[in-house]
């Protein structure tokens, strides 16, 4: 493995090129970290589109693979009715727990696939879970209460990583609880591999003709963000790569790897080089600088592992069959995790703890290619590995650790990930000519709310292309809020200032009872639909000096708002008129609302939807792929 091969004591120094000289009779003669060339999605914007195209076309080739056994401890997050600590995973953010965001995000996927090529596809998911915080039963009582996300849950197999003993990392001792009992945790993620090999995760992949995975972890809200996720996904099918990582400028002290190019002489003369990570635990052991970027720092040269990743399923599958130490990528002893524990007295305790982990990530290191000579560059294009790079907020932003109040940073906290996805807001809609404030630093908001509030739901998209074409026009004023949860929608010169939030009960599709008896989402069927043009709304909306709002929950108290509530299919469209003070427009299912300016005001009317047009509605966007581009058409019947 490459930690291994790396292994120097701490007070070693490294080499100006950053290369390790290694004698090692079992392994390589010579062993070199590069920095390795990347696919730039921010810069190579034409390929970029094309691979997130491949990667739209490829989705009924591909899984999606979700380890969520980590205990999160550093969230604090407890239920707050029986005090009992959570796992991640059911982190309320932004309305709603994070394993329903990443279900989101992958429904958006599944919805623009059928906007272009009119096919219903399901990609099955498997989720790593563990018995730390009741995560197993936890992640499955909340898919069960949503119905398996209209998905079936035929679409879903979930399996149980194992625990780990922990031990004091001062004296090596066993952490105990009480006799023979000692303190276990999850032991990274690196055990996913071997555990989906050995609970038939692979197979069961193949029986959905699955040929490869995107990877992605729960508290990475923006992941996928845009195109990134489709372009990893696209190029890896595409040009039947093993394995792909997304990845991102590294923010100097932040708890993450970093992407590198192994080069490595073999004993037998021959080269062999692949794209692997470094994980953040080992930096001392290489003497890597963790605080601000040097010159000579290998943070400021390298690209940040995310831990976003697309593997090909049989080549993943060979690795993790072996029954050898590859099937347990990257080992190492993690000594940065503090533990919380009580004693069989009842005492708690709080100690700098260590456990033996692997990393998922590092299941690279299997995929080096050999070649007779020696590459001085460009050697990343012939690879069975690659890395997308792109601007860091449409790669990661982690809601990771709980801020406290003293805590004059935001960075890994739900508030910090609040303000990166208003950051993607602003820079989704100033495209659209479309006015609103510019979200500053973190440290303008450690000690305020945020200048705005937006919430747009992926299916909007994803592609920021795609979502562009539905908005154009108009403003939105420092302290507005908007939301808007409806995926056939239209923005047309809409001055907002206050509130405006707009739901609807069929965002995509509508569900239908299949032969199981089980609920599933079909997407296109009886959508809702909202037409908003030449509209001013005006309201008081969000009190922003309540001290009981929690702006990362999208918990916040309202003097006022304008709510379009569409019930099944219904529709609501509003032309030319001004919208002042606090309404509430409810659509029944099956109806159509038109709000115009009348005589004495508002004139509203409320007119039942033909029945040749409850399926498909008045009015829908024609998706169309133009070259590497997705044209927008809105179609009216």
């Amino acid at each position: 493995m490459v930690l291994e091969l790396l292994a120097q004591s701490s007070s070693e120094k490294q080499t100006t090129n950053w290369s390790h000289h290694i004698q090692e009779s079992m392994e390589c003669e010579f062993l070199g970290i590069h920095a390795p060339n990347v696919v730039d999605l921010s810069k190579n914007t034409e390929y970029a589109s094309q691979a997130a195209l491949w990667g739209i076309e490829g989705l009924p080739d591909l899984g999606e693979i979700y380890p969520l056994g980590g205990s999160a401890d550093r969230l604090g997050l407890v239920d707050p009715d029986t005090g009992e600590c959570l796992p991640a995973a059911m982190l309320p953010f932004c309305g709603r727990t994070l394993l329903e965001g990443l279900i989101r995000d992958l429904q958006a996927r599944e919805f623009l696939h059928y906007k272009l090529y009119g096919k219903q596809c399901i990609i099955p998911v498997a989720i790593m879970t563990s018995s730390a915080k009741n995560n197993h039963e936890r992640i499955t009582s909340l898919c069960e209460k949503l119905s398996w996300f209209g998905r079936g849950r035929s679409s879903f197999q979930l399996f149980q990583q194992p625990l780990v003993p922990a031990v004091s990392a001062e004296d090596g001792q066993w952490l105990i609880t009480k006799p023979f009992s000692p303190v276990s945790k999850p032991g990274g993620h690196g055990v996913i591999w071997k555990l989906a090999y050995d609970k038939g995760i692979f197979e069961w992949f193949y029986d959905h003709g699955r040929k490869g995975a995107t990877v992605r972890q729960v508290s990475n809200v923006v992941a996928a963000t845009d195109l990134t996720l489709l372009a990893l996904a696209g190029i890896g099918l595409r040009h039947g790569k093993k394995l792909g990582f997304a990845s991102c400028k590294r923010n100097s002290g932040a708890t993450e790897g970093i992407n590198v190019l192994i080069e490595k002489k073999t004993l037998d003369g021959k080269w062999a080089y692949g794209l692997s990570c470094i994980e953040y635990t080992e930096f001392d052991k290489f003497g890597i600088t963790s605080g601000a970027c040097y010159s000579n720092s290998l943070q400021a040269e390298f690209p940040a592992n995310t831990n976003i990743l697309y593997v090909d399923l049989s080549s993943v599958e060979s690795v993790a069959s072996s029954n050898s130490e590859k099937s347990l990528p990257g080992m190492v002893l993690n000594t940065k995790k503090q533990i919380a524990y009580e004693d069989s007295f009842g005492n708690c305790h709080s100690v700098s703890g260590s456990r033996l982990e692997c990393t998922m990530q590092n299941i690279a290191d299997n995929f080096l290619n050999t070649y007779l000579s020696r590459f001085y560059q460009g050697v990343e294009d012939k690879l069975d590995t690659f890395i997308v790079y792109n601007e860091r907020r449409k790669v990661t932003s982690s809601a990771k650790r709980k801020r406290k109040h003293v805590d004059q940073s935001l960075h890994q906290t739900p508030d910090g990930a609040l303000l990166d996805i208003l950051r993607n807001a602003y820079d989704l809609l100033s495209c659209c000519d479309i006015e609103l404030p510019k979200v500053e630093g973190n440290d303008r908001y450690v000690n305020s709310g945020p200048p705005f509030l937006i919430f747009l739901h992926p299916s909007l998209g994803p592609l920021w292309e795609v979502t562009r074409q539905k908005f154009y026009g108009g403003s939105i004023s420092e302290g507005s809020e908007l939301q808007i949860e409806v995926a056939e929608f239209m923005w047309r010169n809409v001055e907002l200032d206050g509130s405006l939030i707009v739901i609807a009960g069929n965002v995509m599709g509508s569900t239908r009872i299949d032969a199981n008896g089980e609920p599933m989402l079909q997407y296109g069927r009886r959508c809702g639909r909202c037409r908003l043009q030449n509209v001013k709304v005006l309201n008081k909306g969000i009190d922003w000096s309540c001290g009981e709002n929690a702006y990362w929950k999208h918990s916040v108290q309202r003097f006022e708002a304008l709510k379009v509530i569409l019930h099944g299919n219904a529709e609501f469209e509003a032309n030319n008129v001004i919208l002042e003070g606090n309404h509430v427009f409810e659509v029944p299912d099956g109806y159509k609302m038109k709000i115009i300016s009348g005589n004495s005001g508002l004139e509203v009317q409320l007119n039942p939807i033909e029945p040749n047009m409850m399926d498909t509605g008045s009015w829908f966007w024609n998706y169309k792929i133009n070259g590497t581009h997705i044209l927008l058409e809105l179609v009216e019947l």
